[in-house]
């Protein structure tokens, strides 16, 4: 016979476990984490964007190549890839070193992800983009009408340290694209200049992943931090606090350059860059929850 402790007690785990399950993501998601958006939504049919990635997979301390897993953060890959996939618009991706790219395990564990993630699980086709990316060396960056930098804790290591990257960036802003990123993906703006010559960031209002956002996370120990980066590039940094900067949300819109705080900012980013491109307005019964399917 089962002692009533014993079973009082499995049934206060069971219970738990079931919590933490159902009740974590719901939690999270009231504090502000990954928002369902609720803005205006745009199609723009016959368009191309570019999703740029990190390819670095090891977070990494000073002097140290031994690190625990890491790259580019699920949301801020799947969330504008879908955008703009589901806006019509034909959607590439790309890495530093083009081939396989890594994704933040973290990120896809049941109470961090998105349905855009769960959507790309079972997209095989958008599977094997990421699985054989192309390398930012091959694209010629100028024949896209839109590109997106992803973040993640990976972009930290090689997106700013890109000279390839930032002559890409370059060469897409003279030739009219519209340029943008979330948390950790503005980075890749640091070695790109306007049509004059300046660094493309001097004097341009953007946000990033905050310094704040950093130190809670406890992860000060990568090479470079967006907002102190950015600012000292001369950019003009906005952003917004919440309990933690992990909840906050917040995007800007500086001419052809579109920024999004963190990883709660991937739709409203996208949808921001494609208005700016000149997308046109889904009718108003549209215009509302947009929700990425499972």
């Amino acid at each position: 016979m089962i002692h009533p402790a014993l079973l009082w007690g499995g049934v206060a785990a069971i219970g738990v476990g079931l919590f933490l399950w159902l009740g974590l993501p719901t939690v999270l998601k009231s504090f502000g984490l990954h928002p369902d958006y609720t803005g205006p939504t745009v199609q723009l049919p016959g368009k191309r964007a570019l999703v740029i990635t990190t390819s670095h997979a090891t977070l990494d301390r000073p002097g140290k190549t031994n690190g625990k897993a890491t790259g580019v953060f699920g949301s801020e890959l799947t969330l504008p890839y879908y955008t703009f996939l589901d806006a019509g618009m034909s959607v590439d991706v790309a890495s530093i070193r083009g081939g396989s790219i890594p994704i933040e395990p973290d990120s896809f564990k049941w109470f961090l992800a998105t349905p855009a993630d769960r959507r790309y699980l079972k997209d095989a086709e958008f599977q094997r983009k990421t699985a054989q990316s192309q390398s930012i060396n091959t694209i010629d960056f100028k024949s896209y009408d839109i590109i997106f930098l992803a973040g993640g804790w990976g972009a930290a290591y090689d997106l700013a340290q890109s000279e390839t990257l930032g002559l890409g960036i370059s060469q897409a802003w003279s030739a009219g694209s519209v340029i943008g990123g979330v948390c950790h993906g503005p980075l890749g703006l640091l070695q790109a200049v306007d049509e004059t010559g300046q660094p493309l960031v001097r004097g341009r209002k953007l946000t990033a992943v905050t310094d704040a956002q950093v130190n809670q996370l406890g992860i000060t120990f990568t090479p470079k931090h967006p907002e102190r980066d950015l600012r000292a590039a001369g950019a003009e940094f906005e952003s917004t606090h919440a309990l933690l900067d992990i909840f906050a949300q917040h995007v800007v819109v500086d001419g052809r350059l579109v920024t999004g705080q963190n990883q709660n900012a991937g739709i409203p980013t996208a949808q921001a860059m494609m208005r700016v491109a000149g997308a046109q307005a889904d009718a108003p019964q549209t215009q509302n929850r947009q929700r990425v399917p499972d």
